[in-house]
């Protein structure tokens, strides 16, 4: 997260808003935030997350996983996410920015996102009754936490080393770790 856009602004006004430039922006507290451009192995991460989680889901239509997905804060109207991956099993509709009733929400975390996903976002996410699972998942190494909903409470599922295996059970996915993070640079592999 880095620069503060000018003004403050509805989230209506924000979601047809076009600065000109290709920035993408989160909206927090009625105000448009810059987002750093993803690193290379976010970016990998994140189209091998949302692929093989479509891939699962293509006999439950009508759920989907999406990239880059909008989510809405469930009290208040001044702020607008933008999650790795998330998955809703709602249909498509013409014109819609936010993802609807979302069961699972990805997070990827890095060095630049991690405090922001962890300290903001993170708790907004399990406010929205829909949501069964949120992953927040290292960029920089074999570790993954799963957050899943066990009726009024969080349980915390650590995944940790290229030997595991990510059970994602919202979406009946089951993916090793080292798969996962294939032909991914990881800096420190002397604690996996």
């Amino acid at each position: 997260m880095s620069e503060v856009a000018a003004k403050r602004m509805s989230l209506q006004e924000f979601l047809r808003w076009d600065d000109g430039t290709d920035t993408r922006y989160e909206l927090i507290d009625g105000v448009p935030v810059a987002m750093a451009p993803p690193a290379e192995a976010h970016r990998i991460l994140a189209m091998r997350l949302g692929s093989r989680i479509d891939a699962v889901l293509q006999s439950r239509w009508p759920c989907n996983a999406q990239i880059d997905a909008g989510v809405l804060r469930p009290d208040r109207c001044d702020a607008y996410y933008i999650a790795d991956v998330a998955v809703t099993c709602r249909p498509n509709e013409p014109g819609r920015q936010a993802i609807a009733e979302p069961i699972l929400i990805v997070e990827i975390l890095s060095p630049s996102t991690e405090r922001h996903d962890r300290r903001i976002k993170l708790p907004i996410y399990r406010e929205i009754e829909s949501v069964q699972e949120i992953l927040l998942i290292d960029s920089d190494s074999y570790h993954a936490e799963i957050h899943r909903r066990d009726a009024n409470h969080w349980i915390i599922e650590l995944v940790r080393g290229s030997g595991a295996i990510l059970s994602l059970l919202s979406v009946g996915l089951s993916l090793p770790m080292a798969e996962l993070y294939d032909g991914i640079a990881i800096p420190n592999t002397e604690f996996e």
